[in-house]
């Protein structure tokens, strides 16, 4: 009977999804899902749902008409299908205009920046003779865009914009003009002409137009080296581990090959599985759900390594070895985790029958400090990884074989966490100064010196207004 009950739901849900991915029958054929992927400190989400600005959280869907803002400690980040990125300063706001697909299949992304700085590691992928994928970075009447790999700073202040490429080079427009900005070289753009029209930038004064001044060199930025490190977090673990899956699909790879490994397992295939899980854990014990327009709830995960193994493919239970992730299905985007194979008894989540309403289960939904982790945490037993900052911890997998070794918490140094408002010196920087660890463990988490990081195990939150 819970069978059946189990395999209407997911037939509802498969209808919901595609319902949600399908729009119009245009150019524009299906709409995209990329995700919020770093979250620390203040940071605010519009689902596009018609509640306006809510608390941010590790793992929501990001859909077109999102928009996503950080407070004076805040940092946000969103990753692309490629595994692309872009992120967001303490005191910025980004809408994301357009994510859709094209008649070829390619991915068109347009955000705009309406205040703040923002970051872009972008790689789109090029299609022959056919037009590739296009990224276009919108801010007051001007826009870039990125015609091959590029990673790049957008400064919005003061009536001007600041333009600073990392790597690669982009194409920068306003009314007055299109100017190319290269690699180490940056651009400042005068935004105070709100006056001018395109037909009239021939015939006006050259000193009242929008300027471009081109610099060889860039300023340095208080959230330059955050972004780096987000970066070498990718560029290290992207493809570590050894893993064989192939996937059209590059984001989350990352958090995958920190979090968890690769195996294979009799009857099950090429399976990955977090660390720290223990004998009692169960993929759908942490999370909630949230409420989007168009589709209804969908499962969030409350793990940082937890996107596609809720998205694509299914969980199945393999005696011996416990809950592993099988992968595929890329086809498909799935609206709440599929399970094969559970025992009797496995609680696997419901999606409330009504309301807008942000449902935690277990230990909910994560978001990580401001000041990034503590200077030691104690990791637990069934935790899997919650409330473990990416990167934060070396090694991750010697510590989840002494744990498995010894059933015990495990206590580890953190690098250096990077300061909302200081430049850090960067990834694996030597640890600060703080209180030791805790006193207990508690289940699925993680504790510091005096709290955890982990929110109350089991709350709803308030209905919106």
């Amino acid at each position: 009977m819970a069978i059946g009950r189990l395999g209407k739901m997911v037939a509802m849900w498969a209808v919901l999804a595609a319902a949600f991915l399908v729009v119009s029958a245009s150019g524009e054929s299906k709409a995209r899902i990329v995700r919020l992927s770093e979250v620390q400190g203040t940071v605010q989400f519009d689902r596009a749902a018609g509640d306006g600005f809510d608390k941010a959280f590790l793992n929501l869907p990001v859909i077109e008409g999102s928009k996503l803002k950080t407070g004076k400690d805040g940092r946000a980040e969103v990753e692309f299908e490629d595994g692309s990125a872009l992120r967001l300063a303490p005191n910025s706001e980004v809408d994301f205009i357009r994510l859709a697909l094209g008649d070829d299949g390619q991915k068109l992304s347009t955000v705009q920046l309406v205040s703040g700085t923002v970051y872009a590691n972008l790689h789109p992928k090029k299609a022959g003779q056919k037009t590739g994928d296009q990224f276009l970075l919108n801010f007051d009447r001007e826009s870039v865009t990125v015609p091959q790999a590029a990673h790049f700073r957008v400064e919005l202040a003061d009536a001007r914009a600041t333009v600073a490429v990392f790597k690669g080079k982009l194409s920068a427009t306003s009314p007055s003009g299109q100017i190319d900005v290269a690699e180490k070289h940056s651009a400042t753009i005068d935004l105070s002409n709100k006056d001018l029209a395109k037909n009239d930038v021939a015939n006006s004064d050259p000193a009242k137009k929008n300027t471009f001044v081109i610099a060889k060199n860039y300023q340095d930025d208080p959230s330059d080296d955050w972004d780096r490190q987000q970066n070498d977090y990718h560029d290290r673990y992207a493809s570590a581990g050894g893993s064989t899956l192939s996937s059209p699909y590059g984001y989350g790879m990352s958090d995958l090959n920190y979090y968890g490994n690769f195996m294979s397992v009799p009857g099950y295939g090429n399976v990955w599985q977090p660390y720290f899980i223990g004998a009692n854990w169960s993929p759908f014990q942490d999370g909630g759900w949230a409420f989007y327009s168009g589709a209804g709830y969908m499962w969030v995960s409350g793990y940082p390594w937890g996107w596609m193994p809720y998205n694509y493919g299914n969980w199945a239970f393999a005696p011996g070895f416990g809950w592993v992730w099988q992968p595929g299905n890329w086809n498909s985007w799935n609206a709440f985790p599929l399970v094969v194979n559970a025992p009797v008894g496995t609680k696997v989540p419901t999606a409330p029958a009504s309301g807008h309403q942000t449902v935690m289960v277990g230990l909910g939904l994560g978001a990580n400090p401001a000041g990034g982790a503590a200077r030691r945490l104690t990791i637990n037993p069934g935790s899997a990884g919650f409330g473990v900052p990416r990167g934060s911890v070396s090694h991750l997998d010697r510590l989840a074989k002494t744990m498995e070794r010894t059933s015990r918490p495990v206590v580890a140094s953190t690098v250096r966490p990077v300061s909302a408002m200081q430049p850090a010196t960067g990834f694996g920087a030597t640890s600060r100064s703080g209180p030791g660890p805790g006193p207990g463990p508690m289940r699925g988490g993680t504790s510091t010196g005096t709290t955890s990081t982990a929110p109350p195990h089991t709350s709803t939150a308030s209905p919106r207004p």
